[in-house]
């Protein structure tokens, strides 16, 4: 329910894994496998003469800089602008608010019967909410609450994480009445994505029968 890209992610988790298991493969190798380590001493000298010569046959007419070092400049600024977007792309589509009122105020022209302003209800406050009316629960390790983007609308996140044992159909009866009341206080219902899980912390965290 956010932009954050997880396949492109996963896709460059992966990638920098494998060329991390390559060199680890290879430097074990090396240190470990003397063939490997005669190839190398063969190999590396002529390997570093050839590249010599590949700069010195590519230097741009009247300097002494090679085109190849321009064009590896070139890509590396790419490399750096591809991971500032990257960057940018985390997280996305997070809100601050989940409602506000029409801006009559902001043109001049209040609705009958309203004050001039503007009001606002911040994602913290149905955090707060949320979290406080849930902390009584011995079933939940922990919650958390996110305003974000779905479909051009504000919607909440709910992430509880359940002990082991804990009813779920029992923690969503619970959730959806909590939501209930909170949209009734606010008067703006606001749809909801209740997330439960029960992961390693279920497991290590300190024994306690859910009843």
């Amino acid at each position: 329910m956010n932009g954050t890209p997880r396949t492109l992610n996963r896709v460059l988790i992966l990638l920098f894994g494998l060329l991390v298991l390559a060199l680890g493969v290879l430097m074990l190798a090396l240190a470990s496998v003397p063939s490997v380590g005669e190839w190398w001493t063969e190999w590396a000298p002529s390997a570093s003469l050839r590249a010599g010569r590949a700069f010195a046959s590519t230097l741009i007419p009247g300097t002494s800089v090679s085109w190849v070092w321009l064009l590896a400049m070139a890509l590396l600024v790419l490399v750096i602008l591809g991971m500032i977007g990257w960057m940018a792309l985390q997280g996305t589509g997070r809100r601050d608010l989940i409602a506000w009122s029409n801006q009559h105020a902001e043109h001049g022209v209040p609705e009958a019967g309203e004050a001039p302003g503007r009001v606002s209800i911040a994602a913290s406050a149905a955090d707060q909410a949320l979290r406080h009316a849930l902390a009584s629960r011995k079933d939940l390790l922990s919650t958390s609450v996110a305003a974000v983007e779905f479909e051009g609308k504000v919607a909440l996140r709910l992430r509880v994480v359940a002990r082991q044992g804990a009813d779920p159909h029992a923690i969503a009866a619970d959730v959806e009445r909590l939501v209930g009341g909170m949209d009734l206080l606010f008067g703006h219902p606001c749809p909801v994505l209740l997330h439960i899980s029960s992961g390693p912390r279920a497991r290590f965290s300190r024994a306690e029968r859910v009843r």
